[in-house]
């Protein structure tokens, strides 16, 4: 067993350190956080106009008017239908200063880069008629989720570009004396020119194809092959295991898998948005709402269920004040307590459940929603410390927290065997560790004349 887990810390460690320290993984990461907070403040009013209690919609009309609902929506329509713009802008910022160039500048050539290939047209079809007519126009299709690939990827390739010029010493110098300001404008000048008659060459040759445009091409060819491996049981079974194999060995996985697995899941997630903002069929199952409610209650592992089970049933000292440290942040999420004061990293007892419970909660919660028995997540954004329950009923009903509840419960079936086996451990030692301690001679109290 020694040699196996060896094995893996070999193979595993280098992997994490090689994903974990990527400059372009970083940079979707940290650049998406631009747009964090304003999408979960956006689906605050979307929820308020949509909150799932009934004839709620009667209640509040005669307080704000008839068309309150339309006013509600739409602050989450000046977040998610421009998120595309707001990842770019932040993918270019963070990657433009780890490469110690001008971030600021990065984020607007990427953004004008972005525009260069996209079609400033819409397709409107007139009342009544049948005759379809492009409007010139700034396309929410493309700025939304639907343009989000192509935005990733602009992004990285203009910021990668401009640096590149730079660093090879392709810029304007100005003398001394000249403001900072004015020195960065004209130092910008030269790489930009470069990064955008590069967009507009792109572009000219994209639009002598059948495309058209590079928007549909990525779209087609890209964004859709990956979104529907992405919709898949596998692929989130595949995700959950390394990442919580990554957890294990003290690597936070949830960073390492989610640098890869979580662009796709916050397209899968604005698709479920829009549809349930436009009161349409939500179209997919496995979403960023799958992942943060339904798979993990308590952090990775899903150790609420564990944490439960310790303060109910363990005896040791050890294990008892651990959980009830550990109870209250696990409730929000947090759960760096028990994976590194229990522990759970490198501890082949706990290894198992950890990584068993959250794959029963996907597989359990998949089929919970394919059969019609919970509804599908309606893409709302909501902070990852939202606790179970209350999380569940404001993404998918009252269905979603009876579900969530069921499975804490079963999450904690698994993790009571495991755990009273690591818990006996403890006590054993602990009892051993008091046994010493009475068998020491206390000097202070031994009267030495009587020798």
């Amino acid at each position: 067993m020694q040699k196996f887990l060896n094995w893996l810390e070999k193979v595993l460690t280098p992997l994490a350190k090689v994903i974990g320290e990527n400059k372009y993984l970083i940079a979707i990461r940290d650049g998406f956080l631009i747009s964090t907070p304003l999408l979960i403040v956006g689906s605050f009013f979307l929820l308020l106009a949509n909150f799932p209690i009934p004839n709620w919609s009667n209640i509040i009309s005669p307080i704000l008017g008839s068309n309150w609902e339309s006013l509600m929506s739409v602050p989450a329509s000046a977040s998610f239908d421009v998120m595309t713009i707001l990842a770019v802008v932040g993918i270019a910022y963070s990657l433009g200063r780890q490469l110690e160039i001008d971030a600021i500048q990065s984020g607007a050539l990427a953004l004008v880069s972005f525009f260069i290939l996209t079609p400033f047209s819409t397709q409107f079809t007139p009342e009544n008629s049948t005759q379809v007519f492009d409007v010139t126009s700034l396309p929410l299709k493309w700025m939304g989720s639907s343009g989000l690939f192509l935005g990733m990827l602009i992004a990285l390739v203009s910021t990668r570009i401009f640096a590149a010029v730079i660093h090879r010493g392709w810029t304007i110098k100005m003398p001394e004396g000249v403001p900072p300001t004015v020195v960065k404008s004209f130092e910008a000048l030269i790489p930009s020119f470069v990064v955008v008659t590069i967009m507009f060459v792109v572009n000219w040759l994209v639009s002598l194809t059948p495309m058209g445009n590079l928007q549909d091409v990525i779209f087609k060819f890209l964004q859709t092959p990956l979104l529907s491996l992405g919709n898949t049981l596998g692929a989130m079974i595949i995700a959950y295991l390394f990442l919580h194999f990554f957890w294990f060995f003290g690597i936070n996985g949830s960073s390492v898998v989610g640098a890869v697995f979580n662009p796709v899941l916050r397209a899968l997630s604005v698709e479920n948005m829009q549809a349930f903002k436009d009161g349409h069929e939500i179209p997919n199952i496995i979403t960023g709402q799958f992942q943060d409610m339904f798979a993990t209650f308590g952090g990775g592992g899903s150790t609420l269920s564990l944490i439960i089970v310790m303060v109910i049933f363990c005896k040791s000292q050890r294990v008892k004040k651990l959980s009830q440290l550990s109870l209250v942040p696990s409730i929000f999420g947090i759960n760096e307590p028990i994976i590194f004061g229990l522990p759970i990293v490198l501890n082949p007892i706990i290894l198992i459940p950890f990584a068993l419970v959250p794959t029963i909660n996907i597989i359990i919660s998949y089929f919970a929603m394919d059969w019609g028995i919970v509804p599908y997540t309606n893409g709302i954004q909501l902070p990852w410390t939202t606790p179970p329950i209350i999380s569940g009923f404001l993404v998918s009903g009252w269905q979603a927290s009876v579900l969530q509840a069921l499975l804490i419960v079963l999450g904690m079936a698994i993790y009571y065997p495991f755990i009273k086996v690591l818990d006996d451990q403890y006590l054993r030692e602990e009892k051993e560790a008091e046994a010493l301690e009475d068998d020491e001679i206390d000097f202070d109290t031994f009267d030495f004349d009587e020798i």
